[in-house]
């Protein structure tokens, strides 16, 4: 079953903007911690961003400073917003959560986004 889809992928030129967005059909979500991911083709998967259940956030070095993680809790989602973005954040991006002690292996489909002039 689909526990996490993603959407609002798609191209955008270099220095701007994008929002993602990943709904997650899980009970007790606001228990969940919540990440984005990013797979660039032929590069490993690699985490970016990650909000914890209390609201803490960390942030990858390479996108320190031009993303922003969030949740709405009500709504069953968080967001990556995508600023001053540059043609290396080219991948397709994945939501995970984590309740407990467990990361979840099921992943979505993911979204794909393309920076390109």
């Amino acid at each position: 079953q689909v526990q996490v889809e993603e959407s609002g992928g798609g191209f955008v030129q270099p220095g701007g903007s994008l929002r993602l967005s990943c709904v997650a059909s899980v009970l007790h979500f606001s228990l969940h911690t919540m990440a984005w991911y990013r797979q660039a083709p032929g590069q490993q998967r690699e985490m970016v961003a990650v909000v914890d259940s209390v609201g803490k956030i960390v942030y990858s070095d390479s996108v320190k400073g031009r993303f922003n993680i969030s949740r709405d809790n009500a709504k069953k989602t968080v967001y990556l917003q995508m600023n001053n973005v540059k043609p290396e954040d080219t991948a397709v991006y994945y939501c995970r959560r984590k309740y407990g002690i467990a990361w979840s292996e099921n992943w979505g489909q993911g979204t794909q986004v393309t920076v390109s002039s």
